[in-house]
Protein backbone atom coordinates (compact mmCIF):
# COMPACT_ATOMS: atom_id res chain seq x y z
CA UNK A 1 0.00 0.00 0.00
CA UNK A 2 1.04 3.56 -0.85
CA UNK A 3 0.85 6.03 1.84
CA UNK A 4 0.94 9.62 2.12
CA UNK A 5 3.09 11.15 5.01
CA UNK A 6 1.85 13.58 7.08
CA UNK A 7 4.01 17.07 7.72
CA UNK A 8 5.22 15.36 11.08
CA UNK A 9 6.17 12.21 9.44
CA UNK A 10 7.95 14.26 6.57
CA UNK A 11 9.94 16.32 9.14
CA UNK A 12 10.69 13.15 10.54
CA UNK A 13 11.72 11.46 7.22
CA UNK A 14 13.30 15.00 6.40
CA UNK A 15 15.65 14.55 10.07
CA UNK A 16 16.87 10.72 9.00
CA UNK A 17 17.81 12.02 5.38
CA UNK A 18 19.74 14.73 6.79
CA UNK A 19 21.95 12.72 9.17
CA UNK A 20 22.07 9.95 5.49
CA UNK A 21 23.39 12.95 3.84
CA UNK A 22 26.03 14.15 7.11
CA UNK A 23 27.03 10.69 7.20
CA UNK A 24 27.65 10.72 3.31
CA UNK A 25 29.84 14.29 4.14
CA UNK A 26 31.78 12.35 6.93
CA UNK A 27 32.91 9.38 4.78
CA UNK A 28 34.09 11.15 1.79
CA UNK A 29 37.20 12.43 3.01
CA UNK A 30 38.41 9.11 3.98
CA UNK A 31 37.80 7.42 0.77
CA UNK A 32 41.03 6.81 -0.14
CA UNK A 33 44.08 4.26 -0.80
CA UNK A 34 44.77 1.84 2.14
CA UNK A 35 41.65 1.84 4.01
CA UNK A 36 39.41 -0.82 4.70
CA UNK A 37 35.46 -1.07 4.06
CA UNK A 38 35.41 -2.68 7.03
CA UNK A 39 36.89 0.82 8.99
CA UNK A 40 34.27 2.49 6.62
CA UNK A 41 31.46 0.85 8.10
CA UNK A 42 32.84 0.70 11.84
CA UNK A 43 33.17 4.68 11.16
CA UNK A 44 29.78 5.55 9.41
CA UNK A 45 27.90 3.27 12.02
CA UNK A 46 29.65 5.66 15.07
CA UNK A 47 28.38 8.16 13.72
CA UNK A 48 25.07 7.30 12.74
CA UNK A 49 24.69 6.77 16.29
CA UNK A 50 25.80 9.60 17.55
CA UNK A 51 23.47 11.87 15.77
CA UNK A 52 20.78 9.58 17.91
CA UNK A 53 19.99 7.58 14.81
CA UNK A 54 20.37 3.89 14.64
CA UNK A 55 21.73 2.51 11.02
CA UNK A 56 18.76 1.35 8.94
CA UNK A 57 20.39 -1.82 7.03
CA UNK A 58 21.62 -3.01 10.20
CA UNK A 59 19.89 -6.34 10.81
CA UNK A 60 17.03 -5.29 7.99
CA UNK A 61 16.13 -8.62 6.37
CA UNK A 62 19.15 -9.83 8.38
CA UNK A 63 21.82 -8.09 6.63
CA UNK A 64 24.51 -8.00 9.35
CA UNK A 65 26.39 -4.58 8.45
CA UNK A 66 25.58 -1.05 8.77
CA UNK A 67 26.57 0.35 5.75
CA UNK A 68 26.29 -1.60 2.03
CA UNK A 69 30.00 -1.28 0.86
CA UNK A 70 30.14 -2.17 -3.01
CA UNK A 71 33.28 -2.16 -4.54
CA UNK A 72 33.83 -1.78 -8.68
CA UNK A 73 31.59 -4.67 -10.19
CA UNK A 74 29.63 -4.99 -7.27
CA UNK A 75 26.27 -3.46 -7.42
CA UNK A 76 24.74 -3.35 -4.11
CA UNK A 77 24.95 -5.07 -0.63
CA UNK A 78 28.60 -5.41 -0.52
CA UNK A 79 30.02 -6.70 2.78
CA UNK A 80 32.62 -4.48 4.37
CA UNK A 81 35.98 -6.53 4.80
CA UNK A 82 39.22 -5.95 5.22
CA UNK A 83 39.70 -5.56 1.41
CA UNK A 84 42.11 -1.94 1.61
CA UNK A 85 40.75 0.01 -1.36
CA UNK A 86 42.80 1.07 -4.10
CA UNK A 87 43.53 4.06 -6.61
CA UNK A 88 41.59 3.21 -9.72
CA UNK A 89 38.73 1.67 -7.63
CA UNK A 90 35.48 3.05 -7.10
CA UNK A 91 33.07 2.15 -4.16
CA UNK A 92 29.66 2.86 -3.26
CA UNK A 93 28.60 3.71 0.02
CA UNK A 94 24.84 3.16 0.78
CA UNK A 95 23.69 4.77 3.87
CA UNK A 96 20.26 4.37 5.36
CA UNK A 97 19.69 6.09 9.46
CA UNK A 98 16.40 5.32 11.41
CA UNK A 99 15.27 8.35 13.54
CA UNK A 100 11.82 8.19 15.59
CA UNK A 101 10.90 5.12 13.92
CA UNK A 102 11.43 6.99 10.17
CA UNK A 103 14.45 6.23 7.76
CA UNK A 104 16.51 7.65 5.37
CA UNK A 105 18.18 6.34 2.40
CA UNK A 106 20.87 7.12 -0.33
CA UNK A 107 24.05 5.56 -2.32
CA UNK A 108 26.78 7.07 -3.51
CA UNK A 109 29.52 6.47 -5.94
CA UNK A 110 33.04 7.76 -5.49
CA UNK A 111 36.15 7.49 -6.68
CA UNK A 112 39.06 6.63 -5.28
CA UNK A 113 42.31 8.23 -6.30
CA UNK A 114 42.27 8.96 -10.12
CA UNK A 115 40.21 6.62 -12.13
CA UNK A 116 40.28 5.28 -15.58
CA UNK A 117 37.89 7.09 -18.09
CA UNK A 118 35.28 4.13 -18.12
CA UNK A 119 34.37 4.48 -14.63
CA UNK A 120 34.40 8.15 -14.79
CA UNK A 121 32.27 8.07 -18.03
CA UNK A 122 29.91 5.33 -16.09
CA UNK A 123 29.73 7.92 -12.98
CA UNK A 124 29.05 10.88 -14.94
CA UNK A 125 26.02 9.50 -16.61
CA UNK A 126 24.80 6.87 -13.30
CA UNK A 127 24.50 10.20 -11.45
CA UNK A 128 22.65 12.29 -13.93
CA UNK A 129 20.37 9.44 -15.06
CA UNK A 130 19.24 9.99 -11.58
CA UNK A 131 18.35 13.54 -12.02
CA UNK A 132 16.68 12.91 -15.21
CA UNK A 133 14.64 10.23 -13.33
CA UNK A 134 13.88 12.84 -10.77
CA UNK A 135 12.75 15.43 -12.76
CA UNK A 136 9.93 13.40 -13.31
CA UNK A 137 8.47 13.53 -9.93
CA UNK A 138 5.49 15.58 -9.63
CA UNK A 139 2.45 15.36 -8.88
CA UNK A 140 0.34 14.12 -12.20
CA UNK A 141 3.30 11.73 -13.48
CA UNK A 142 3.24 8.40 -13.31
CA UNK A 143 5.69 5.99 -11.69
CA UNK A 144 6.63 4.29 -14.41
CA UNK A 145 7.92 7.93 -16.22
CA UNK A 146 10.22 7.92 -13.61
CA UNK A 147 11.44 4.62 -14.59
CA UNK A 148 11.67 6.00 -18.74
CA UNK A 149 13.29 8.56 -18.25
CA UNK A 150 16.26 6.77 -16.54
CA UNK A 151 16.48 3.50 -19.20
CA UNK A 152 15.97 6.40 -21.86
CA UNK A 153 19.26 8.64 -20.60
CA UNK A 154 20.77 5.15 -19.98
CA UNK A 155 20.73 3.51 -23.12
CA UNK A 156 21.72 6.86 -24.84
CA UNK A 157 25.13 6.69 -23.35
CA UNK A 158 25.47 3.06 -23.57
CA UNK A 159 24.99 1.84 -19.61
CA UNK A 160 23.56 -1.00 -18.99
CA UNK A 161 20.26 -1.24 -16.94
CA UNK A 162 20.20 -3.90 -13.87
CA UNK A 163 16.54 -4.63 -14.10
CA UNK A 164 16.56 -6.91 -11.21
CA UNK A 165 16.67 -4.14 -8.32
CA UNK A 166 14.66 -0.83 -8.10
CA UNK A 167 13.75 1.87 -6.28
CA UNK A 168 11.15 1.87 -3.41
CA UNK A 169 9.18 3.98 -0.80
CA UNK A 170 10.50 5.22 2.08
CA UNK A 171 8.61 5.63 5.30
CA UNK A 172 8.39 3.61 8.85
CA UNK A 173 9.95 0.57 6.76
CA UNK A 174 13.22 1.31 4.36
CA UNK A 175 11.48 -0.17 1.69
CA UNK A 176 7.58 0.18 0.98
CA UNK A 177 5.72 0.22 -1.46
CA UNK A 178 4.91 1.48 -4.38
CA UNK A 179 8.22 -0.11 -6.74
CA UNK A 180 10.41 2.11 -8.57
CA UNK A 181 11.87 0.66 -11.67
CA UNK A 182 14.51 2.14 -13.67
CA UNK A 183 13.33 1.36 -16.54
CA UNK A 184 10.12 0.53 -18.87
CA UNK A 185 7.34 2.56 -20.41
CA UNK A 186 6.14 6.02 -19.21
CA UNK A 187 2.78 6.64 -18.35
CA UNK A 188 2.42 3.45 -16.51
CA UNK A 189 2.27 2.74 -12.71
CA UNK A 190 1.07 4.36 -9.87
CA UNK A 191 0.17 8.17 -10.48
CA UNK A 192 2.63 9.96 -8.30
CA UNK A 193 0.82 12.79 -5.54
CA UNK A 194 1.55 15.03 -2.83
CA UNK A 195 3.23 13.40 0.00
CA UNK A 196 4.67 10.26 -1.34
CA UNK A 197 8.02 9.39 0.02
CA UNK A 198 10.14 7.70 -2.78
CA UNK A 199 13.84 6.47 -3.36
CA UNK A 200 15.02 6.36 -6.62
CA UNK A 201 18.62 5.08 -7.36
CA UNK A 202 19.57 3.85 -10.88
CA UNK A 203 22.19 1.42 -10.70
CA UNK A 204 23.90 1.13 -13.97
CA UNK A 205 26.84 -1.29 -15.78
CA UNK A 206 29.48 -0.46 -18.07
CA UNK A 207 28.66 -4.11 -19.86
CA UNK A 208 26.37 -6.23 -20.18
CA UNK A 209 23.58 -5.48 -17.23
CA UNK A 210 22.72 -9.00 -16.56
CA UNK A 211 24.16 -9.82 -12.70
CA UNK A 212 24.85 -12.66 -10.25
CA UNK A 213 24.43 -13.53 -6.26
CA UNK A 214 27.65 -14.17 -4.07
CA UNK A 215 27.67 -16.87 -2.08
CA UNK A 216 26.87 -14.44 0.88
CA UNK A 217 23.48 -14.33 -0.58
CA UNK A 218 23.52 -10.61 -0.41
CA UNK A 219 26.11 -9.08 -2.57
CA UNK A 220 24.84 -8.89 -6.06
CA UNK A 221 27.53 -8.36 -8.85
CA UNK A 222 28.03 -7.91 -12.32
CA UNK A 223 28.26 -11.03 -14.62
CA UNK A 224 31.50 -10.07 -17.09
CA UNK A 225 32.80 -8.34 -14.19
CA UNK A 226 32.75 -4.65 -15.26
CA UNK A 227 31.67 -1.80 -13.06
CA UNK A 228 28.94 -0.62 -11.80
CA UNK A 229 27.70 2.72 -10.25
CA UNK A 230 24.61 3.65 -8.14
CA UNK A 231 23.18 6.40 -6.85
CA UNK A 232 20.01 7.52 -5.10
CA UNK A 233 18.20 9.89 -2.91
CA UNK A 234 15.17 9.82 -0.90
CA UNK A 235 12.89 12.69 -2.08
CA UNK A 236 9.00 13.22 -0.93
CA UNK A 237 6.66 14.57 -3.97
CA UNK A 238 5.38 18.50 -3.50
CA UNK A 239 2.67 20.53 -4.79
CA UNK A 240 4.99 21.49 -7.58
CA UNK A 241 7.75 18.90 -7.84
CA UNK A 242 9.94 17.27 -5.19
CA UNK A 243 12.30 18.10 -1.96
CA UNK A 244 15.64 15.74 -1.68
CA UNK A 245 15.07 14.65 2.18
CA UNK A 246 18.86 12.86 1.83
CA UNK A 247 20.18 16.43 0.93
CA UNK A 248 21.33 19.78 3.35
CA UNK A 249 18.56 20.09 6.11
CA UNK A 250 16.27 22.80 5.01
CA UNK A 251 15.12 25.88 6.88
CA UNK A 252 11.90 26.40 7.11
CA UNK A 253 10.52 29.84 6.66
Amino acid sequence: MITIKSPREIELLRIAGNVVYKTHKYLEPMIKEGITTAELNRLGEEFIRKQGCTPSFKGCEGYPYAICMSVNSEVVHGFPSNYKLKNGDIITLDIGACWKGYHGDSAWTYAVGEVDDEKKFLMEHTKESLFKGLEQVKPGQRIGDIGHAVEEYALAHNLGVVKELCGHGVGTEVHEDPEVLNYGPGGTGPKIKEGMVIAVEPMLTAGNPDIYLHDNDWTVDTIDGRPSAHYEHTVVVTKDGYEILTGELKKNG
